[in-house]
């Protein structure tokens, strides 16, 4: 017959307390029986219940089985029996969650949601336990209530569904965010609220701050306002300052906040002396150049931060990697410190190794020809930094970055690790664009800059317009040397209707090619040699100008050059697109060698200078100059007219039309007097642009807006259109500039300053499909 152990109360088996007549009943356990699984297995309840067949128990034993069985969380009721030697335990299952439904959320995503229920244990299929959802049900509230919803609402139902299941449904009413009426701060003596407020994110309520969401009131937000106080009054030299406390209050309707921070100065302290100790390796005198700091200066923490920075990393540039400068002011009276920046040099490490993880296409020996530091060196830490700079320059890589570990064993011994995430660096495409200049461009190309991984440059390109076609093939081995010699050469054909892009009537055809070969200097500098030929033939459009007439008269139509090229460039950006630091400075040089059909050259510069004016580089200050020069010698006394400079449009002066600018001549159009655009031989370009953060886009490598000035001329000394300032046109306006999936894109809305009645100007200018 069946007989209850325990009588069937659960609660005497939790309790533990065993009786003499429980003792008494003590068996032998022949066989072990589980009534009511459903969805656990036996295995589970068996590994879960340490009693074992042939065991003798009894109801203490027995207990603290039935205990262990009911930590698992799986059941809710057990009961066990005795049938005369065997153990029957009847069990009753937790239910198990069917599914789970979030509604009314949406400002925390569901995702973010169902992440948070699935770590607590609360995902469909799993076991459903109510005082984890309850739990989990403050977590949410308490989620929202630190976004300043403190009208926050969270519900949970859990409904039963057959075979012992449930379905959970949260229903969230998320509530407004509580305004903040009002910040008061307490115990500020030096500086006034208003200075202080202007250090927070958070602001009273207003129209504009509700508008910008500056009046929610978020946790979160307070913590970084309450550092930035901190900090502002540390970098002011209030060594001894404290936040006392903070405490927000909320109005009875939960819809206004109210902040109070107290706060205690102290007194502000000046540096009264700088010390230097521990084992400097350099000689003192040379690392007190490096310290920002003299007698009487304000102490500030920033400023010692940045010293004990600059003093570490001098120290790894001697190889001591791992070098620790700590500054520590002491007081010495009631308003003075004394610094004392203590030196722990640690061991003088060397690179036993370079790896490189990430580069499945760009071949090892590619990122080797970039490291300024070298195995079995010393480490340097600049020269670390310096490699990692010059792998972002090269394009190949989404991102670069470079850890340094010491080798197990060895206290000298660090290894550099480079990790790259490789980007595509080539393409096979047609491609349609439009551009105000050359009207619809189709083209077709095939481009790779890291050609089979090799670093080499090898591009093929066909181009049609109403303007021009051209076709082009180029090569380039930046290391065609081991010390870092490029060779490269190219072959190109071009037809180029000038009256299609507002120039005097006429056609040009040219075919060519060059042959150059480029020489570092330094990693920011290098000069570039090359010679070339081109085949220039002038064909006249239907009403060609009488200059170009007299010209074809004189010269001929057919010219065969042979061309000496040289250039320099020097170029420290930080990025190859749309870069936001350094600057980038380039003069080239090309002469039309003697026994070439036309004799002159064409001198040019171009400079690019950004300065950022902030931490996140997303207000930057950009000037850009050109100049650009050309002459005949020899027995001519000009350049060829073909070879003028122009000026005007998008990536000049904006605002103009295109190549508009300078001198013009008259056309032989018989019905009207109008004048065409035919350039000079001397090119005068300035701008001076601010880059300001573009709306609604994160994304400032690939977007960008900017306010600007533009300035430029050209001029022809050789037809008596001297240089003068009054001829030069200015103009005011905002461009936008975007790397899109099929392009460029780039337009600019400009006004001119100062043009003249015979000018054309041009409010809106686009291009797509073509570089700027």
């Amino acid at each position: 017959m069946r007989r209850s152990l325990l009588g069937a109360a659960i609660g005497l088996v939790l309790s533990g307390i065993a009786s003499q007549s429980a003792v008494a009943q003590e068996f032998t356990v022949s066989d072990i029986e589980v009534e009511g699984l459903q969805r656990v297995s036996a295995g589970n309840v068996f590994s879960a219940f340490p009693l074992e067949i042939g065991e003798t128990v009894g109801d203490r034993e027995l207990a603290e089985a039935i205990r262990g069985l009911f930590d698992t969380g799986l059941f809710t009721d057990i009961e066990a029996y005795r049938d005369n030697s065997t153990l029957i335990l009847t069990v009753k299952e937790r239910p198990a969650i069917a599914s789970i439904e979030i509604e009314g959320n949406k400002n925390i995503e569901t995702d973010r949601l169902m992440s948070a229920l699935a770590g607590a244990g609360l995902q469909e299929g799993q076991v459903f336990r109510r005082a984890t959802l309850e739990r989990l049900e403050l977590e949410i509230l308490r989620s929202y209530v630190g976004q300043g919803r403190y009208n926050a609402r969270v519900r949970a139902t859990a409904e039963e569904l057959p075979r012992n299941r449930v379905a959970i449904r949260l229903d969230i009413s998320e509530g407004d965010v509580a305004a903040i009426r009002h910040i008061n701060i307490v115990g500020n003596e030096d500086f006034s609220d208003d200075e202080l407020l202007d250090l927070f994110e958070l602001r009273t309520s207003s129209w504009w701050n509700s508008l910008t969401n500056k009046d929610q009131y978020a946790r979160e937000r307070l913590s970084g306002d309450l550092e930035n106080l901190r900090s502002h009054y540390l970098n002011e030299g209030y060594l001894d300052f404290a936040i006392e406390s903070s405490q927000v209050s909320i109005s009875p309707d939960k819809e206004d906040v109210f902040v109070a921070i107290s706060i205690t100065e102290g007194e502000k302290y000046t540096v009264a002396d700088i010390r230097l100790r521990g084992n400097l390796i350099l000689p003192e005198e040379e690392l007190r150049e490096l310290i920002d700091l003299k007698a009487g200066d304000t102490l500030s923490r920033a400023r010692l931060t940045e010293t004990s920075d600059r003093l570490s990393r001098r120290l790894g540039r001697e190889g001591y990697t791992f070098a620790n400068v700590n500054a520590v002011p002491e007081a010495e009276g009631d308003d003075t410190a004394v610094v004392t920046f203590f030196v722990e040099p640690g061991k003088r490490a060397y690179i036993r190794r370079i790896n490189f993880a990430g580069n499945v296409t760009t071949k090892d020996e590619v990122l080797r020809q970039e490291m300024t530091q070298m195995e079995g060196g010393v480490a340097s830490t600049d020269r670390i930094e310096f490699s990692k700079d010059q792998l972002e320059r090269l394009g190949y890589f989404r991102s670069v970055e470079v850890d340094t570990t010491p080798v197990p064993g060895a206290d000298d011994l660090v290894d550099v690790n480079f990790s790259v995430e490789e980007q595509p660096t080539g393409s096979l495409s047609a491609s349609i664009g439009f551009s105000q200049v050359s009207g619809v461009i189709l083209g077709a190309s095939i481009s790779e800059k890291n050609f089979f991984g090799t670093g080499k440059q090898v591009s093929i390109g066909v181009n049609v317009s109403d303007s021009i076609k051209s076709a082009n093939f180029s090569y380039e081995d930046p290391f065609y040397t081991v010390d870092g010699v490029s060779r490269g050469f190219s072959l190109f054909a071009r037809e180029t209707d000038f009256e299609e892009q507002d120039i005097s009537s006429y056609l040009l055809d040219e075919y060519g090619g060059r042959v150059t070969f480029g020489y570092p200097i330094d990693s920011f500098t290098r000069l570039n040699f090359g010679v070339g030929y081109t085949l220039s033939q002038l064909r006249t459009g239907s009403y060609t100008s009488d200059a170009v007439l007299d010209f074809i008269d004189q010269e001929g139509d057919e010219f065969n050059n042979f061309f000496l090229n040289g250039s320099w460039r020097r170029s420290t950006l930080n990025r190859g697109i749309l870069p936001t630091d350094g600057y980038s400075h380039s003069l080239s040089a090309d002469l039309a060698v003697p026994g070439s059909d036309l004799t002159f050259y064409k001198l040019r510069y171009r400079g690019n200078n950004y300065w950022p004016l902030d931490n996140d580089e997303s207000w930057v200050l950009r000037a850009r100059g050109e100049v650009g020069y050309g002459d005949g010698y020899g027995d001519r006394d000009q350049m060829p007219f073909y070879e003028h400079f122009y000026s005007g449009g998008y990536g000049s002066v904006r605002g103009y039309r295109a190549n508009s600018l300078g001198n013009t001549v008259e056309t032989n159009k018989t019905w009207t007097n109008d004048r065409e655009p035919f350039g000079g031989n001397l090119l005068t370009e300035a701008s001076l642009e601010l880059i300001v953060p573009t709306p609604f886009a994160g994304d400032t490598r690939s977007m960008r807006t900017s306010l600007f000035l533009d300035a430029g001329q050209v001029f022809d000394t050789a037809r008596g259109f001297d240089p003068e300032l009054s001829e030069v046109r200015a103009s005011v306006g905002i461009g936008f500039q975007w790397i899109t999936v099929v392009g460029p894109l780039a337009f600019s809305l400009a006004q001119p300053l100062n043009d003249q009645d015979d000018d054309e100007t041009q409010l809106f200018q686009f291009s797509l499909g073509q570089s700027f």
